[in-house]
Protein backbone atom coordinates (compact mmCIF):
# COMPACT_ATOMS: atom_id res chain seq x y z
CA UNK A 1 0.00 0.00 0.00
CA UNK A 2 1.69 3.42 -1.38
CA UNK A 3 -0.11 6.98 -0.73
CA UNK A 4 -1.18 8.84 -3.82
CA UNK A 5 1.35 11.52 -2.78
CA UNK A 6 4.25 11.81 -4.66
CA UNK A 7 7.65 11.43 -3.63
CA UNK A 8 9.75 13.93 -1.80
CA UNK A 9 13.12 15.60 -2.99
CA UNK A 10 14.60 16.11 -0.61
CA UNK A 11 16.14 14.05 2.50
CA UNK A 12 13.12 13.81 5.49
CA UNK A 13 14.26 14.06 8.78
CA UNK A 14 12.74 11.00 10.90
CA UNK A 15 13.01 11.05 14.77
CA UNK A 16 12.48 7.35 15.89
CA UNK A 17 11.49 7.48 19.61
CA UNK A 18 13.57 6.17 22.33
CA UNK A 19 11.98 5.05 25.63
CA UNK A 20 13.09 2.85 28.63
CA UNK A 21 10.54 0.15 27.64
CA UNK A 22 11.74 0.25 23.53
CA UNK A 23 12.07 -3.13 22.19
CA UNK A 24 15.37 -2.59 20.41
CA UNK A 25 15.44 -5.04 17.02
CA UNK A 26 12.44 -3.14 15.85
CA UNK A 27 14.23 0.18 16.91
CA UNK A 28 17.56 -0.78 14.92
CA UNK A 29 15.50 -2.43 12.16
CA UNK A 30 13.90 0.64 11.50
CA UNK A 31 17.08 2.72 11.50
CA UNK A 32 19.02 0.63 9.84
CA UNK A 33 16.51 0.68 6.45
CA UNK A 34 16.03 4.13 6.24
CA UNK A 35 19.55 4.84 6.84
CA UNK A 36 20.61 2.47 4.33
CA UNK A 37 19.91 3.98 0.77
CA UNK A 38 23.77 4.61 -0.01
CA UNK A 39 25.27 1.89 2.15
CA UNK A 40 23.45 -0.27 0.04
CA UNK A 41 23.13 1.43 -3.26
CA UNK A 42 20.16 1.55 -3.15
CA UNK A 43 18.71 4.24 -5.91
CA UNK A 44 20.51 6.91 -7.35
CA UNK A 45 24.10 7.25 -5.83
CA UNK A 46 23.93 10.42 -6.53
CA UNK A 47 20.68 11.82 -5.55
CA UNK A 48 20.12 13.05 -1.70
CA UNK A 49 19.07 9.77 0.41
CA UNK A 50 15.02 10.27 0.79
CA UNK A 51 15.58 9.64 4.62
CA UNK A 52 18.05 10.76 7.56
CA UNK A 53 16.96 8.62 10.84
CA UNK A 54 17.86 8.80 13.83
CA UNK A 55 17.27 8.44 17.67
CA UNK A 56 15.53 10.95 19.97
CA UNK A 57 14.51 10.88 23.92
CA UNK A 58 14.03 13.18 26.86
CA UNK A 59 17.60 13.09 27.34
CA UNK A 60 20.85 12.65 24.75
CA UNK A 61 22.85 10.18 25.89
CA UNK A 62 22.86 6.47 26.53
CA UNK A 63 19.16 5.19 27.71
CA UNK A 64 19.50 1.40 29.30
CA UNK A 65 17.31 -0.87 26.97
CA UNK A 66 15.00 -3.01 28.45
CA UNK A 67 16.68 -6.14 27.04
CA UNK A 68 20.26 -4.62 28.37
CA UNK A 69 21.03 -3.32 24.67
CA UNK A 70 22.43 0.73 25.95
CA UNK A 71 20.31 2.97 23.25
CA UNK A 72 21.98 5.33 21.87
CA UNK A 73 20.24 8.63 21.88
CA UNK A 74 21.43 11.21 19.70
CA UNK A 75 18.71 14.36 20.48
CA UNK A 76 16.58 15.24 22.95
CA UNK A 77 13.36 16.36 21.62
CA UNK A 78 13.76 19.64 23.34
CA UNK A 79 16.48 19.87 21.30
CA UNK A 80 14.25 18.93 17.98
CA UNK A 81 12.07 21.89 16.95
CA UNK A 82 10.95 20.03 13.64
CA UNK A 83 10.88 17.30 12.30
CA UNK A 84 8.61 15.37 9.26
CA UNK A 85 8.64 12.02 10.64
CA UNK A 86 8.19 10.72 14.25
CA UNK A 87 8.39 6.76 14.89
CA UNK A 88 7.34 4.82 18.21
CA UNK A 89 9.18 1.61 17.70
CA UNK A 90 7.72 -1.34 19.65
CA UNK A 91 7.36 -0.88 23.35
CA UNK A 92 7.30 -4.10 25.68
CA UNK A 93 4.73 -3.63 27.91
CA UNK A 94 5.32 -4.99 31.21
CA UNK A 95 2.55 -7.63 33.34
CA UNK A 96 0.55 -4.81 34.21
CA UNK A 97 -0.04 -3.14 30.50
CA UNK A 98 0.68 0.29 29.74
CA UNK A 99 0.96 2.62 32.07
CA UNK A 100 -0.93 5.54 30.98
CA UNK A 101 0.70 9.32 31.70
CA UNK A 102 4.61 8.17 32.39
CA UNK A 103 6.16 10.64 29.54
CA UNK A 104 3.83 13.82 29.33
CA UNK A 105 7.19 15.83 27.56
CA UNK A 106 7.48 12.94 24.96
CA UNK A 107 3.39 13.06 24.61
CA UNK A 108 3.31 16.59 23.96
CA UNK A 109 6.67 17.60 21.29
CA UNK A 110 4.84 14.53 19.69
CA UNK A 111 1.68 16.67 19.22
CA UNK A 112 3.55 19.54 18.50
CA UNK A 113 5.34 17.76 15.69
CA UNK A 114 1.95 16.81 14.22
CA UNK A 115 0.69 20.32 14.43
CA UNK A 116 3.82 21.33 12.77
CA UNK A 117 2.62 18.49 9.86
CA UNK A 118 4.72 15.56 10.78
CA UNK A 119 3.31 12.00 10.35
CA UNK A 120 3.07 10.13 13.18
CA UNK A 121 4.12 6.67 12.96
CA UNK A 122 4.14 3.39 15.30
CA UNK A 123 5.46 0.18 15.19
CA UNK A 124 3.11 -2.52 16.89
CA UNK A 125 3.05 -1.56 20.54
CA UNK A 126 4.50 2.46 19.94
CA UNK A 127 0.57 2.95 19.44
CA UNK A 128 0.24 3.44 23.23
CA UNK A 129 1.85 6.11 23.28
CA UNK A 130 1.18 8.15 20.42
CA UNK A 131 -2.60 7.59 21.19
CA UNK A 132 -2.23 9.71 23.83
CA UNK A 133 -1.90 12.74 22.02
CA UNK A 134 -5.69 12.75 21.21
CA UNK A 135 -4.68 12.52 17.44
CA UNK A 136 -5.84 8.88 16.95
CA UNK A 137 -9.28 9.38 18.54
CA UNK A 138 -12.03 8.25 16.01
CA UNK A 139 -9.01 7.00 13.56
CA UNK A 140 -8.85 2.87 12.28
CA UNK A 141 -4.91 2.14 14.46
CA UNK A 142 -3.31 -1.34 14.60
CA UNK A 143 -1.68 -3.38 16.98
CA UNK A 144 -0.45 -6.56 18.18
CA UNK A 145 -3.05 -8.98 18.57
CA UNK A 146 -2.29 -9.89 22.04
CA UNK A 147 -2.31 -5.97 22.88
CA UNK A 148 -5.54 -5.03 21.16
CA UNK A 149 -7.52 -5.45 24.22
CA UNK A 150 -5.09 -3.29 26.47
CA UNK A 151 -5.32 -0.43 23.66
CA UNK A 152 -9.26 -0.41 23.61
CA UNK A 153 -9.21 -0.43 27.17
CA UNK A 154 -6.67 2.41 27.38
CA UNK A 155 -7.97 4.29 24.25
CA UNK A 156 -11.96 3.44 24.11
CA UNK A 157 -12.19 6.56 21.31
CA UNK A 158 -9.45 4.85 18.78
CA UNK A 159 -10.68 2.01 16.33
CA UNK A 160 -8.58 -1.20 16.45
CA UNK A 161 -8.31 -3.58 14.14
CA UNK A 162 -5.43 -6.35 15.11
CA UNK A 163 -6.14 -7.94 11.54
CA UNK A 164 -3.99 -5.84 9.71
CA UNK A 165 -0.67 -5.39 9.03
CA UNK A 166 -0.63 -1.70 7.83
CA UNK A 167 -3.23 1.44 8.87
CA UNK A 168 -3.40 4.43 7.07
CA UNK A 169 -5.48 7.61 9.02
CA UNK A 170 -5.69 11.45 9.19
CA UNK A 171 -7.15 13.93 6.34
CA UNK A 172 -3.22 14.32 5.39
CA UNK A 173 -3.26 10.14 5.59
CA UNK A 174 -0.40 11.45 8.31
CA UNK A 175 -1.32 8.52 10.98
CA UNK A 176 0.29 5.94 10.33
CA UNK A 177 -0.06 2.45 12.51
CA UNK A 178 1.82 -1.23 11.79
CA UNK A 179 0.48 -4.28 13.69
CA UNK A 180 2.18 -6.90 15.19
CA UNK A 181 5.72 -7.86 15.52
CA UNK A 182 7.92 -7.30 11.99
CA UNK A 183 5.03 -5.60 10.15
CA UNK A 184 7.80 -2.64 11.17
CA UNK A 185 8.72 -3.88 7.56
CA UNK A 186 5.42 -2.58 6.34
CA UNK A 187 5.87 0.66 7.93
CA UNK A 188 9.54 1.38 6.43
CA UNK A 189 8.57 -0.26 2.61
CA UNK A 190 4.91 2.09 2.98
CA UNK A 191 6.92 4.98 3.83
CA UNK A 192 10.05 4.54 1.03
CA UNK A 193 7.40 3.70 -1.42
CA UNK A 194 5.71 6.77 -0.44
CA UNK A 195 8.29 9.05 -0.25
CA UNK A 196 10.73 7.48 -2.20
CA UNK A 197 8.63 5.74 -5.02
CA UNK A 198 7.58 2.20 -5.78
CA UNK A 199 11.09 1.10 -7.24
CA UNK A 200 12.90 1.69 -4.17
CA UNK A 201 10.83 0.34 -2.31
CA UNK A 202 10.70 -2.75 -4.58
CA UNK A 203 14.09 -2.59 -4.22
CA UNK A 204 14.38 -2.05 -0.24
CA UNK A 205 12.41 -4.99 0.07
CA UNK A 206 14.40 -7.45 -2.30
CA UNK A 207 17.63 -5.68 -0.95
CA UNK A 208 16.85 -6.76 3.04
CA UNK A 209 14.64 -9.43 1.81
CA UNK A 210 11.72 -7.77 3.65
CA UNK A 211 7.68 -8.89 2.53
CA UNK A 212 4.77 -7.34 3.39
CA UNK A 213 2.02 -8.89 4.84
CA UNK A 214 -0.52 -8.78 2.41
CA UNK A 215 -2.63 -11.75 3.82
CA UNK A 216 -2.96 -9.28 6.49
CA UNK A 217 -2.55 -10.76 10.23
CA UNK A 218 -5.27 -12.88 10.58
CA UNK A 219 -3.40 -15.88 10.06
CA UNK A 220 -1.16 -15.28 12.75
CA UNK A 221 -3.93 -15.17 15.30
CA UNK A 222 -4.80 -17.24 17.88
CA UNK A 223 -8.28 -17.61 19.25
CA UNK A 224 -9.26 -17.34 22.59
CA UNK A 225 -13.01 -16.86 23.36
CA UNK A 226 -13.25 -13.94 26.42
CA UNK A 227 -13.77 -15.04 29.63
CA UNK A 228 -13.81 -12.11 31.96
CA UNK A 229 -17.76 -11.98 31.39
CA UNK A 230 -18.95 -13.12 35.11
CA UNK A 231 -21.86 -14.89 32.94
CA UNK A 232 -21.38 -19.09 34.97
CA UNK A 233 -23.66 -20.04 32.60
CA UNK A 234 -21.43 -19.00 29.24
CA UNK A 235 -18.65 -20.05 31.51
CA UNK A 236 -19.71 -23.80 31.51
CA UNK A 237 -20.34 -23.79 28.17
CA UNK A 238 -17.24 -22.96 27.11
CA UNK A 239 -15.28 -24.78 29.16
CA UNK A 240 -17.25 -27.75 27.80
CA UNK A 241 -17.00 -26.73 24.35
CA UNK A 242 -13.26 -26.61 24.79
CA UNK A 243 -13.44 -30.75 24.17
CA UNK A 244 -17.04 -30.80 22.80
CA UNK A 245 -16.30 -28.58 19.73
CA UNK A 246 -15.88 -31.78 16.87
CA UNK A 247 -19.39 -32.82 18.17
CA UNK A 248 -21.84 -32.85 15.51
CA UNK A 249 -24.19 -30.38 17.18
CA UNK A 250 -22.65 -28.48 19.94
CA UNK A 251 -25.03 -25.29 19.64
CA UNK A 252 -27.93 -27.76 20.51
CA UNK A 253 -26.07 -29.69 23.10
CA UNK A 254 -25.31 -26.00 24.87
CA UNK A 255 -28.60 -25.13 24.54
CA UNK A 256 -29.91 -28.03 26.39
CA UNK A 257 -27.19 -28.35 29.01
CA UNK A 258 -27.95 -24.09 30.02
CA UNK A 259 -31.48 -24.85 30.73
CA UNK A 260 -32.18 -21.95 28.91
CA UNK A 261 -34.18 -21.05 26.24
CA UNK A 262 -32.50 -21.50 22.75
CA UNK A 263 -33.15 -17.44 22.08
CA UNK A 264 -31.81 -16.50 25.64
CA UNK A 265 -28.64 -18.91 25.90
CA UNK A 266 -27.71 -17.63 22.27
CA UNK A 267 -28.25 -14.22 23.72
CA UNK A 268 -26.26 -14.08 26.81
CA UNK A 269 -23.70 -15.99 24.73
CA UNK A 270 -23.54 -13.77 22.39
CA UNK A 271 -23.33 -10.87 24.82
CA UNK A 272 -20.54 -12.39 27.48
CA UNK A 273 -18.10 -13.19 24.38
CA UNK A 274 -18.59 -10.69 21.71
CA UNK A 275 -19.45 -13.87 19.16
CA UNK A 276 -22.43 -15.95 18.28
CA UNK A 277 -22.28 -19.69 19.91
CA UNK A 278 -21.98 -20.86 16.51
CA UNK A 279 -19.05 -18.20 15.24
CA UNK A 280 -17.22 -19.74 18.62
CA UNK A 281 -17.62 -23.37 17.75
CA UNK A 282 -16.44 -22.41 13.88
CA UNK A 283 -12.98 -20.52 15.68
CA UNK A 284 -12.54 -23.13 17.51
CA UNK A 285 -12.55 -25.93 15.09
CA UNK A 286 -10.25 -23.93 12.94
CA UNK A 287 -7.84 -23.55 15.64
CA UNK A 288 -7.97 -27.13 15.87
CA UNK A 289 -7.88 -27.39 12.55
CA UNK A 290 -4.41 -25.11 12.21
CA UNK A 291 -2.87 -26.83 14.63
CA UNK A 292 -3.17 -29.89 12.85
CA UNK A 293 -1.92 -28.35 9.36
CA UNK A 294 0.91 -27.16 11.28
CA UNK A 295 2.43 -30.44 12.92
CA UNK A 296 0.85 -33.39 11.55
CA UNK A 297 1.05 -35.02 7.86
CA UNK A 298 -2.97 -35.30 7.83
CA UNK A 299 -4.91 -34.23 4.41
CA UNK A 300 -6.97 -31.14 4.58
CA UNK A 301 -10.31 -33.71 4.50
CA UNK A 302 -9.29 -35.38 7.39
CA UNK A 303 -8.42 -32.68 9.18
CA UNK A 304 -11.73 -31.39 8.34
CA UNK A 305 -13.43 -34.53 9.77
CA UNK A 306 -11.88 -34.32 12.38
CA UNK A 307 -13.12 -30.90 14.14
CA UNK A 308 -16.54 -31.61 12.57
CA UNK A 309 -16.76 -31.20 8.67
CA UNK A 310 -18.24 -33.83 6.67
CA UNK A 311 -18.16 -31.13 3.50
CA UNK A 312 -14.59 -30.57 2.75
CA UNK A 313 -15.14 -27.52 0.76
CA UNK A 314 -17.37 -25.89 3.41
CA UNK A 315 -14.45 -26.56 6.05
CA UNK A 316 -12.19 -24.90 3.13
CA UNK A 317 -14.25 -21.85 2.52
CA UNK A 318 -14.66 -21.64 6.06
CA UNK A 319 -10.66 -21.69 7.01
CA UNK A 320 -10.37 -19.31 4.41
CA UNK A 321 -12.96 -16.98 5.95
CA UNK A 322 -11.28 -16.89 8.93
CA UNK A 323 -7.53 -17.03 8.47
CA UNK A 324 -7.65 -15.72 4.99
CA UNK A 325 -5.65 -18.69 4.00
CA UNK A 326 -6.75 -21.76 1.91
CA UNK A 327 -5.66 -24.84 3.95
CA UNK A 328 -2.80 -25.73 1.78
CA UNK A 329 -1.22 -21.97 1.65
CA UNK A 330 -1.50 -22.04 5.82
CA UNK A 331 0.35 -25.05 6.09
CA UNK A 332 2.78 -23.85 3.47
CA UNK A 333 3.53 -20.97 5.62
CA UNK A 334 3.29 -22.10 9.30
CA UNK A 335 4.96 -25.75 8.89
CA UNK A 336 7.83 -25.79 10.69
CA UNK A 337 10.67 -26.90 7.79
CA UNK A 338 12.35 -30.44 8.59
CA UNK A 339 16.01 -29.05 8.63
CA UNK A 340 14.76 -27.04 12.21
CA UNK A 341 13.02 -30.77 13.77
CA UNK A 342 15.06 -33.70 15.44
CA UNK A 343 15.15 -37.06 13.68
CA UNK A 344 14.09 -38.36 16.96
CA UNK A 345 11.60 -36.03 17.74
CA UNK A 346 8.20 -38.07 18.75
CA UNK A 347 5.04 -36.73 17.03
CA UNK A 348 3.43 -34.16 18.57
CA UNK A 349 0.27 -35.17 20.58
CA UNK A 350 -2.29 -34.02 18.78
CA UNK A 351 -5.12 -35.83 20.75
CA UNK A 352 -6.47 -32.46 22.54
CA UNK A 353 -10.13 -32.55 20.90
CA UNK A 354 -12.57 -35.04 20.85
CA UNK A 355 -13.67 -36.27 17.28
CA UNK A 356 -16.86 -36.81 16.00
CA UNK A 357 -18.05 -40.77 16.61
Amino acid sequence: MCSSIMPMTRTLDVSVVALPDTGVATMFGVLDVLNSFRLMGIGDPSAAPPFRAGIVGAEAGPLPGVSGVPVPVERSIRDVAATDIVIVPSIVLGPHGWETGRYPDIVAWASRMHEQGALLCSACSGIFLLAETGRFDGRDVTVHYDYAPQLRAAHPGVRVHPERALMVAGSRDELVTSGASTTWHDLVLYLTGRFAGAVLAQETARVFALQWHQDGLAPYMVFEGRSDHGDAVVADSQEWLRTHFSLATPVEQMVVRSGLAERTFKRRFTEATGVSPLAYVQRLRVEEAKRRLERSEDSVEAIGWHVGYEDSAFFRRLFRRITGLSPAAYRKRFRVPIITTPASAPNPDLSRSSPRR
